[in-house]
């Protein structure tokens, strides 16, 4: 290798340490300041590792039945207890796990594209289409988030797809309201004044100066919005037409027959319960630090 080669292979590995270093600084100053933020995070990202090793940790076949251990207590070897077929519960919570989280991060991208696009355009352009686009907002926004995802689910069919479709469309509209209002203060600013001056495009300004100003109230709405939309799905679940039965997830634990036998065996509902409940109110805690955080008017704080 010659040494001028050897020489850029040095720069770029201390430059990619450096990088490491930054990142890993950035998280200690996050902690430090938020440490209910970092606590939350923590919570949610101990439950995804957990949901994804699941094949591995969980000490029982999800779906085994063991019709001699049927609503047992916990004890030694089912530490959850089990269900009404003999189910290990904390297996069924580990595998459950990864429908709900992978259904929360899954609608929050599909809802945060579709937020940006129609709350960076309709802001940005305004006029007619600013009108039109916000009273269709506001007509979707009017309905209850479960009762209109259940309608939509009702068209759809049910499936781990059409739920993160119908979701996706519930979350859309409060993503838009939020995107449109940071782009009307946005698009007054000097260097977007600066872009049009030079002969820079709609299309140009919307992506370049724009959109890339809108990433942390996107992160804010983001982050709060995952938490939410686990419990539209568990709640649907719950109600017999979110997932197919064929499929395990936390509100499916919570319905079925858990609610005609949660008086005598009430671990079949604290289990899945208090695992959604534990990662919801990790991401909640996290927005929240992340609004402080990110939020101007409140960095000080």
């Amino acid at each position: 290798m010659a040494l001028g080669e050897m020489g850029q292979v040095t720069i770029s590995m201390r430059g990619k340490r450096s990088l490491a270093v930054v990142g890993l600084s950035t998280v200690w100053r996050f902690a430090q300041r938020k440490p209910l933020g970092a606590f939350g995070i923590s919570l949610v990202l101990i439950a995804t590792a957990l949901s994804l090793a699941a094949p591995i940790v969980a000490p029982y076949d999800p779906w085994e039945t063991r019709f001699d251990h049927g609503l047992e207590a916990p004890n030694r070897d089912f530490w959850f207890g089990t269900d009404v077929l003999g189910r290990d519960v904390l297996s069924r919570v580990l595998y459950g796990g990864k429908i709900s989280i992978y259904v929360g991060l899954v609608t929050m991208l599909l809802s945060g594209l579709g937020g940006v696009a129609l709350g960076v355009t309709s802001g940005y352009i305004g006029g007619q289409f600013d009108l039109i686009v916000q009273r269709v907002v506001d007509s979707i926004i009017a309905f209850p988030s479960l009762i209109l995802a259940l309608a939509l689910i009702a068209a759809l069919d049910p499936g781990v797809t059409n739920i993160i479709l119908a979701i996706a469309i519930v979350q859309t509209p409060r993503m838009t309201r939020v995107i449109r209002s940071s782009v009307l203060s946005i698009r007054e600013t000097p260097y977007v004044d600066a872009a049009r001056t030079i002969g820079a495009t709609h299309v140009r300004i919307m992506l370049r100066h724009v959109t890339p100003n809108t990433f942390a109230p996107l992160m804010i709405v983001a982050t709060s919005s995952i938490g939410s939309i686990i419990i539209t799905e568990a709640s649907l679940s719950f109600l017999g037409i979110g997932v197919p039965f064929t499929t395990i997830s936390w509100g499916g634990m919570l319905g079925g027959d858990t609610r005609q036998f949660v008086s005598s065996a009430v671990w079949m509902a604290l289990a899945p319960g208090f695992a959604l409940s534990a990662v919801v109110f990790g991401l909640n805690m996290f927005g929240d630090a992340l609004r402080d955080v990110l939020d101007p008017k409140l960095r000080g704080r």
